[in-house]
């Protein structure tokens, strides 16, 4: 009996010494026979040396779960990672970092092939993080910048609205660099930014991830500052690529903003996508703000109608009464340019019902009742007359609000020499200090003076 257990007992010893293979082998996650049972038992060894920080004595049974049995658990990318970067910070040796940096590069690759389907971590987030370690490592090596440039544009392709912040904020900067090195075009690298800005405003707006918009806030700051200073947001590049993208996003408040904000960046002041970009911005969330940015807009390009009407909307869409007196004061001051001396009166005199203790309207009144002077009556006392309105109008500015003062009486100054002298207004059956009632489009009562 003996004798037949030993027999069976080598039978099966040798069944399972024939038939074992590595994880890699068979294709299973620990192998199969001594080659499982080898799996399992440095998996183990390796993991209670990692957890105590004991890298060195660690890593000999990781290489061989790396090696042997890939697919056995993702952790062994994971730790695997962790260890060759402890290793490459303590290297001083050049030949030994390139080989710790290409064992490093294939734990990704491998990672890629054996779980590039992990639900949390697919492929393009492994891609980034292949990416990010190339950079940190050889970050002045022009092939190694292209190659991570192509991972992080995989990456975020893939990923989208899931991209982590490291990904997003080391695409931008390698974007600037490849820039820089005349690999991409200054159009690609706007086109990087408004991708990697959206993302950002996404998850800024996803309540759901709140804990985290701490750290996108970081990244949309210095996104803004890598671009700012890249030196590519010309208004031609802007223009070249968002013009022709105009009509079908007419009604999409984000793009429109995001192309607002660019031309603003790149000081396209007078481009006609501005114009049509901000309007419709303006008709989908119309403010006091938008209107009067875009009256600004049309004044500049001397188009006055337009400025006027945008100037009105102003004013009708804001609640803030200094604003509103603002705004106001401004449409009084484009009609005096344009030499509309009653539309320029009514405004201001609406810009003092909001704000009456402001001198500025006052100030603007008075200079149209001095410009219109050689316009009222026919007699040269009559034209006069029009400057004691004037002065009446910068006295009250100073009044009102003495900040006004110097300006007040230097016009005061001005306009009190073009006072009739006493001789005219005795002739005239007028007395100095008398009631006066100025004629023309003034129409006001006034004090009668002399120079």
């Amino acid at each position: 009996m003996k004798a037949i257990k030993l027999i069976v007992i080598g039978l099966i010893i040798s069944i399972a010494q024939a038939n074992a293979q590595t994880g890699l082998e068979s294709g299973t996650k620990y192998g199969i026979g001594e080659d499982s049972i080898r799996c399992v038992k440095n998996l183990s060894l390796y993991n209670e040396d990692f957890r105590n920080k004991n890298y060195d004595a660690a890593f000999p049974s990781w290489e061989i779960v790396f090696k042997e049995c890939p697919a056995a658990t993702v952790n062994i990318y994971l730790d695997g990672a962790t260890m060759l970067k402890d290793k490459i910070s303590k290297n001083r040796d050049a030949a030994k970092f390139e080989e710790l940096y290409a064992y490093l590069m294939k734990v990704h690759d491998q990672r890629m092939q054996f779980f590039g389907n992990h639900p949390r971590t697919p492929t393009p987030a492994i891609k980034g993080y292949k990416a990010v370690d190339m950079l940190n490592y050889k970050r002045d090596n022009s092939e190694v910048v292209a190659e991570a440039y192509q991972l992080l544009k995989d990456a975020i392709t893939g990923l989208k609205n899931s991209s982590q912040p490291a990904f997003l904020a080391t695409y931008m900067g390698t974007s600037v660099n490849m820039y820089n090195m005349g690999q991409i075009d200054a159009e690609e690298v706007v086109n990087n930014y408004t991708t990697i800005s959206d993302i950002v405003d996404h998850t800024l707006k996803d309540q759901s991830k709140s804990r985290y918009h701490g750290v996108y806030e970081q990244v949309k700051g210095g996104v803004e500052s890598m671009f700012a200073n890249s030196g590519v947001a010309t208004c031609d590049v802007i223009i070249k690529i968002y013009e022709p993208q105009l009509e079908e996003n007419k009604f999409d408040l984000a793009w429109l903003k995001r192309v607002s904000q660019l031309l603003a960046r790149g000081l396209c002041e007078d481009a006609e996508l501005l114009y049509k970009v901000s309007e419709y911005q303006h008709n989908i969330e119309p403010s006091g703000a938008s209107a009067f940015g875009l009256a600004r807009m049309y004044l500049k390009a001397e188009d006055i109608d337009r400025a006027l009407e945008f100037y009105a909307q102003a004013v009708e869409l804001t609640e803030n009464a200094e604003q509103k007196g603002e705004y106001l004061n401004q449409m009084a001051t484009l009609h005096l340019s344009q030499d509309n001396l009653t539309q320029a009166r009514n405004h201001a005199l609406r810009a003092i019902e909001v704000r009456p203790d402001w001198g500025a309207p006052y100030i603007l009144i008075g200079k149209a009742y001095a410009l219109s002077a050689n316009s009222i009556g026919s007699k040269e006392l009559e034209k006069k007359s029009a400057y004691w309105a004037a002065v009446d109008k910068f006295m009250k500015a100073k009044s009102v609000d003495p900040s006004f003062a110097d300006e007040a009486n230097e016009q005061i100054r001005i306009y009190s020499a073009h006072f009739p002298a006493k001789d005219e207004v005795f002739f005239e059956g007028l007395e100095v200090g008398s009631t006066y009632t100025v004629g023309g489009w003034i129409n006001e009562r006034t004090t009668v003076r002399t120079k």
